[in-house]
């Protein structure tokens, strides 16, 4: 056996791509700072039924679980990080205002998302609570954008639907949580023929209106007008339109304005999300760069109900696409115990500069810095000047 390898889609990440990582990561928690997110670091293992709180069966299929041997009791590897976010905001920090959270860590998951190389991610995120309205959904999008801005990795698409509008449509009709999955299914692939099996017996005006938001993607004037048209008159309808009409107005008015698109039959995580839903997609990937919404009832689980909204990436999968360039420019100076020479190195990297010593028989040979300078002594002084 080769000691080695590794596990199928886990891999190590080598020095220049790791800095790049690091260099991004540092980048988006300044710009979350900026907006006064505070930093909380949940940790990597949990008991299993805290972490599958609140979410869909999606979670579970994700997580890898393992026997605590202190407690006897089943524990979780986290796949997401958000709902333990909730649990700190809910249970830990007991805030009555507006709580803005954010966090950076690696999530692992037992099978390798589409469009990802890698079962482990590095996931960021930022979080909103204790405000319902549609202001802070607009604060979360905003971010995201600055964000996939920042990481260059070129024009973003912004695709937004709503959980509430197959609340409204379902009304009080309540299908079975197995009929739920399968319609979800065949809403992602708009596939027509499985939806008319899934909801074979369901109401007519339950099935028309269904199969309706197959058909209701694009532009977002001319998808919510269609919308208003063709879906039922309902106040949870309604208001889920208004707040997309609010967003898609918001945002094309912003300097960093994506290209924006409605989605209505895209409910992924529908079990989940209680409102705006939103995914974020840019050239030479075919999945989601990120994905975020709103998910009030998550907090409610952990005995104190918060409206809540954000949302996640991984920076990993985001660092393949970035134009970020990470190789930083060093000195090279030579090795000697002369205490002048040591000085000078401490000065310069003091100032930020990158000084490489070059122990004795050796060269520079490493892919994260180039040496465009170096320390030579001249009548006494050390100096740097440019490498010939």
């Amino acid at each position: 056996m080769n000691r080695w390898l590794l596990p199928e889609n886990i891999a190590d990440v080598l020095p220049s791509e790791a800095r790049k990582i690091e260099e991004l990561r540092r980048l988006f928690l300044d710009r979350f700072q900026s907006y006064g997110y505070e930093l909380v670091m949940p940790p990597m293992v949990e008991f299993l039924d805290s972490l599958l709180t609140g979410t869909g069966q999606d979670l579970n299929l994700k997580t890898f679980k393992l026997v605590d041997q202190l407690s006897g009791r089943t524990l979780g590897l986290r796949a997401d990080i958000t709902p333990q976010v909730a649990r700190i905001d809910a249970h830990l920090l007991n805030r009555s205002g507006v709580t803005r959270l954010c966090y950076a860590g690696s999530v692992l998951h037992t099978k390798a998302a589409p469009g990802t190389y890698s079962r482990e991610q590095l996931q960021l995120g930022a979080e909103i609570y204790g405000h319902a309205g549609w202001e802070a959904d607009l604060e979360a999008q905003v971010l995201l954008i600055e964000v996939l801005n920042l990481g260059q990795v070129g024009k973003v698409t912004l695709d937004m639907s709503h959980a509430g509008l197959l609340a409204g449509i379902l009304g009080d009709f309540k299908p079975a949580a197995e009929a739920l999955d399968s319609l979800y299914a065949s809403l992602q692939a708009k596939d027509i023929s499985s939806l008319g099996q899934v909801m074979s017996s369901w109401p007519e005006q339950v099935r028309s209106a269904i199969l309706a938001l197959v058909g209701l993607n694009g532009a977002p004037n001319a998808v919510i007008a269609a919308a208003r048209q063709k879906l039922p008159q309902v106040k949870t309808v309604e208001v889920a339109l208004a707040d997309l009409e609010r967003l898609c107005g918001a945002l094309g008015a912003i300097n960093i304005a994506p290209n924006l698109n409605l989605d209505l039959s895209d409910l992924r995580g529908y079990q989940y999300h209680s409102g705006v839903m939103f995914a974020a997609y840019v050239e030479g990937l075919p999945t989601a760069i990120a994905r975020g919404g709103r998910y009030d009832m998550v907090g409610e689980a952990f005995g104190r109900s918060r409206p809540a909204t954000g949302f996640s990436l991984d920076i990993m999968t985001l660092s393949r696409l970035s134009n970020v360039k990470s190789k930083r420019l060093a000195i090279l100076a030579p090795w000697s115990v002369d205490q002048q020479l040591g000085k000078k190195i401490a000065d310069l990297r003091s100032q930020g500069e990158v000084v490489i010593q070059l122990l004795p028989g050796h060269k520079q040979d490493g892919e994260e810095f180039s040496c465009d300078r170096e320390l030579v002594e001249q009548k006494g002084e050390w100096i740097v000047k440019p490498r010939a």
